[in-house]
């Protein structure tokens, strides 16, 4: 697990990277799912080539709160899908990198997301067309919990225990906190595993920030339903200021937070190019 703890650290350190060459970005958002997806890509678990990404076998991944994009790019990048350096384009005119992810435009994304509430049903219809066509391939889903307003998720999720989709895991992101407020302050969500319990659905709760937790719930399967893993996270996590402060949804650091940033997140002067 220490492979990928590494790995999830130099993630985030690039999130912050991308999002500073960039101007801009939605920064707590994406530290809060990095250890998830550092272990979905670097555990072993998740097929994919990157030098073939339209492998017909591969699973696929599918982050429905797209708005943390540059966690995915990032992962990407780490994967092989591109050359990092292709970041410093990220919201550059021109690039193909945005503020939200693109499909067939970007090697490795699988599903055009920041409309919130899609991504799940854009997940069901995958994972059912694997199911009929009788594929091994999984499909993994990304929700954030704000995005768990959507009415839409919720189509999904009732879609998916109809059709008895055990191919489908998604993984939600509870860090409850959406852009301007805690989510229990705007419309309770709570107690949400009785929720998607209620659907249908096996339900697992971790530590979204322990590798062992996630990676056993991730490789953990029961046949004939559906999974959802409930990660309670940190939003920010990494940088002492962001955690937990919904302020900091979309905002860049001034200079004396970027001096406290870059010695949390281990980042030189030079990468950020300022000698």
């Amino acid at each position: 697990m220490e492979k990928i703890e590494l790995m999830a650290k130099e993630i985030r350190k690039d999130i912050f990277k991308t999002a500073y060459f960039a101007g801009g970005g939605h920064i707590p958002s994406s530290l809060s799912m990095t250890d998830i997806i550092a272990t979905l890509y670097f555990g072993d678990i998740l097929r994919y080539n990157a030098k073939n990404p339209e492998w017909e076998e591969r699973d696929k991944f599918i982050l429905s709160k797209g708005h943390a994009c540059l966690a995915l790019y990032v992962t990407l990048s780490k994967a092989g899908y591109f050359n990092e350096s292709e970041l410093k384009t990220c919201c550059k005119i021109g690039s193909v990198f945005g503020g939200h992810p693109k499909m067939k435009e970007i090697p490795g994304v699988e599903a055009s997301t920041g409309a919130l509430g899609h991504g799940l049903s854009f997940g069901v219809g995958i994972a059912l067309t694997n199911k009929l066509d009788k594929k091994d391939s999984k499909v993994y889903v990304m929700l954030g919990d704000g995005e768990c307003q959507e009415g839409s998720v919720w189509e999904g999720v009732m879609s998916a225990a109809n059709y008895n989709l055990d191919n489908l895991i998604v993984i939600l992101d509870y860090n409850k906190l959406q852009a301007m407020d805690k989510i229990e302050s705007i419309l309770k969500m709570a107690p949400l595993a009785e929720k998607w319990r209620s659907f249908g659905w096996n339900v697992e709760e971790i530590d979204g920030h322990n590798i062992d937790e996630i990676y056993t719930a991730l490789t953990t399967r029961e046949s004939g339903k559906p999974k959802v893993i409930i990660a309670h996270t940190t939003k920010g996590k990494g940088v002492s200021f962001m955690e937990n402060v919904p302020i900091w949804h979309y905002r860049m650091p001034n200079e004396e937070e970027l001096q406290i940033l870059m010695e949390e997140l281990d980042i030189s002067r030079q990468e950020l190019e300022l000698e």
